[in-house]
């Protein structure tokens, strides 16, 4: 079952804001005129509240401060699967800028103010344009514009070979699954990155070349034969962006506790 931690918390925002809000301007002082007209309390005294009102008043700026971190500044994300190897591992927990993009209203996701476009080479989260309840993490080589060919393992962009330098075998456990495959570095324009690549593995798509629309990304996970991006099912669209991950702080296994603190490349 998918829970909107947005919604909610957007929902428990209003809902403990509007009763404190109203028992401050509607009842509180009737309370306090009772209680001063029997002569229980002078007009300095604190008034007890409802528990509902002291819970709502306790929690609400600590919701509203959770909503805004997480809305507007930075967002948590698991990793949950092998695609973006070896750049990220399963288990990482990792930081997402949330307005490297734009500013976006939580839950309607409207931007309302434009801050910048993802470029190639960009970590992104995204809302997994076949089902958006779902969080994707790729790695952008497409924008815009660009004209995109990945044959042979070897990714074109705009008719530009992009240089890889493949090394030696990368040999780990990830999440109990130990992977044997070939470890490189792709060079895309102005950035670089790691790759995997697994010799002999074969994917029949339907189409090898993109045009990349307005509006649209195109995306590799960078475990590029163990992945499913947008080779297999489309661009994303700019309405679709989460925000740019830029940070590992925590791993859930304590064989990766090295990892926390690495900013993702």
């Amino acid at each position: 079952m998918h829970f909107d931690f947005a919604a909610i918390l957007v929902i428990l925002t209003a809902v403990t804001g509007g009763i404190w809000a109203v028992d401050s301007l509607l009842f509180a002082p009737r309370r306090r005129a009772a209680l001063a007209g029997g002569g229980v309390v002078n007009a300095d005294e604190p008034v007890k509240e409802p528990l509902l009102v002291e819970y709502s008043r306790s929690f609400f700026p600590v919701i509203l401060i959770v909503l805004i971190i997480r809305s507007f500044l930075a967002e948590p994300f698991r990793i949950p699967s092998s695609s973006m190897l070896p750049t990220l591992l399963v288990g990482d927990l990792i930081l997402v800028n949330k307005f490297s993009y734009g500013i976006r209203l939580p839950v309607l996701n409207t931007k309302v103010l434009e801050l910048g476009q993802p470029e190639r080479g960009d970590v992104v989260v995204f809302r997994y344009p076949d089902d958006p309840s779902l969080d994707y993490i790729k790695r952008v080589v497409g924008v815009p514009g660009d004209r995109i060919e990945y044959k042979n393992k070897t990714l074109f962009v705009n008719g530009e070979k992009v240089e890889t330098e493949l090394g030696g075998p990368y040999e780990g456990t990830d999440d109990g699954v130990r992977y044997q495959q070939l470890q490189g570095v792709e060079k895309l324009p102005g950035r670089e990155h790691q790759i995997l690549v697994t010799p002999g593995a074969y994917h029949p798509l339907s189409t090898n070349r993109w045009v990349v629309g307005e509006g649209e990304y195109f995306v590799l996970g960078d475990n590029r034969d163990n992945s499913r991006d947008s080779r297999y099912w489309g661009f994303v669209p700019e309405e679709n962006l989460v925000g740019k991950a830029f940070l590992i702080w925590m791993h859930l296994s304590p064989s990766g506790w090295g990892r926390i603190g690495t900013v993702i490349d």
